[in-house]
């Protein structure tokens, strides 16, 4: 089946009212921003509440769909053949022939749904229900018309060209991303915070993301690791800019000079104020992070609170009710699982302590913090001068 045009549905955008034009404007930016990667030339465009991407050339129907079921925004995609007349039996000729190439097996019910936009077509809606219903039958004698529940509901439109479709493909929902200001997501080898970075972007906002690097205890495979899984989360997400901290100091000062038993609740508040520190350059808003509730030590309520404490930034934490099970299975559906497993250390599992306190007190870590002073702040202020920064999916 060659398709000639894709209609992009939405769901969420068309509940904005005066501001509806911007989030269209931000998804048709985001539609073309992924269809670049696809071989083909297309026009996007939008009319009367509806968004069309138009084939201009020959393309690679699998790839086209990829593409736009990464597009947040996107509620569903609707292969369409598209084509002028005002001539009731062209479309009626044209709608014979894409049901025999849609559909083989046609032991199956139908409906026709006709929208008649253009009011000088000379044939109206339930008239084109009727009559077309009429030919595909005398055509296809092994369909049956079904009003109610049909396998098959063919939508003809009859608008300043006329669009025949059936299928429906589910795009990804959410919003546009750029319509909702710019977050910083601490980003691990692990399979949680790809996740939480996307589950973000998904409510339309950019991320920048920051990753811990520990040389030498952590390798530079361990590193491309985290540059692959932004790469993958780019795909959802746009562009990233990839933040690369060197922490080997940091942890080693933390470890040498604080309870080891408190080692983990240290090390990442000190990487949520450097993580702070690189938001507010980037204009960032927020931080993310893939925390979820008694995961690890770090991860219970009263290790969240003492960390949150080091934070002027809100702390987003979209995985915060999730079971492993459910996370687990979006890293799967969004690709990064299969690199999140990749058994390369990071500075987290690195420096882990044996027995690490599961309630801290916060009096008792400002009281150990007070040990670092005067040689953990030239260490963090190095390692913010030494950041890598690099650009994803650009």
């Amino acid at each position: 089946m060659e398709y000639q045009a894709f209609l992009v549905k939405y769901a969420e955008i068309g509940l904005k009212g005066k501001n509806r034009g911007m989030f269209e404007d931000a998804l048709l930016r985001q539609i073309r921003r992924s269809l670049r990667a696809v071989s083909g030339r297309f026009e996007v465009t939008k009319a009367s509440g509806r968004i069309y991407v138009h084939a201009n050339t020959a393309y690679d129907y699998d790839e086209t769909v990829e593409a736009l079921t990464r597009v947040f925004g996107v509620s569903a995609i609707c292969p369409m053949i598209q084509f002028d007349t005002q001539d009731p039996e062209e479309v009626y000729r044209r709608a014979v022939a894409y049901m025999a190439e849609a559909y083989p097996d046609r032991k199956k019910t139908f409906k026709v749904e006709t929208r008649r936009i253009n009011k000088n077509f000379p044939v109206g809606s339930q008239d084109m229900n009727a009559e077309l219903g009429e030919v595909l039958l005398n055509a296809y004698p092994e369909l049956s018309v079904d009003v109610h529940h049909p396998d098959i509901l063919l939508q003809v439109e009859l608008r300043e060209k006329v669009n025949i479709y059936s299928h429906t493909i589910p795009g990804p929902g959410g919003m546009p991303v750029g319509t909702n200001g710019r977050a910083m997501l601490l980003l691990s080898g692990g399979i949680d915070s790809p996740v939480a970075g996307y589950m973000i972007a998904k409510r339309g906002v950019v991320i920048d993301a920051v990753y811990f690097h520990a040389p030498p205890y952590t390798s530079e495979r361990a590193k491309q690791k985290v540059v692959d899984l932004a790469k993958q989360v780019s795909l959802y997400a746009g562009p990233i800019r990839l933040h690369v901290v060197n922490f080997t100091d940091v942890q080693l000062c933390i470890y040498e000079t604080c309870p080891h038993d408190e080692l983990t609740i240290i090390m990442r508040r000190y990487m949520m104020k450097i993580a702070e520190q690189l938001a507010e350059q980037d204009e960032s808003l927020a931080l993310i992070t893939g925390e979820s509730i008694g995961q690890v030590a770090s991860q219970t309520i009263q290790s969240l609170a003492v960390t949150n404490e080091v934070c002027h930034l809100p702390v987003f934490r979209p995985l915060i009710g999730f079971d492993k099970k459910d996370i687990v299975e979006i890293a799967q559906k969004i690709g990064t699982f299969e690199t999140s497993i990749l058994p390369y250390e990071d500075c987290c599992t690195i420096f882990v302590a044996k027995h690490p306190v599961t309630r801290p007190i916060l009096k008792a870590i400002v009281r150990s913090e007070e040990l670092l002073k005067g040689k953990i702040e030239p260490l963090v202020e190095e390692a913010l001068a030494t950041v890598e920064t690099i650009e994803v999916g650009m």
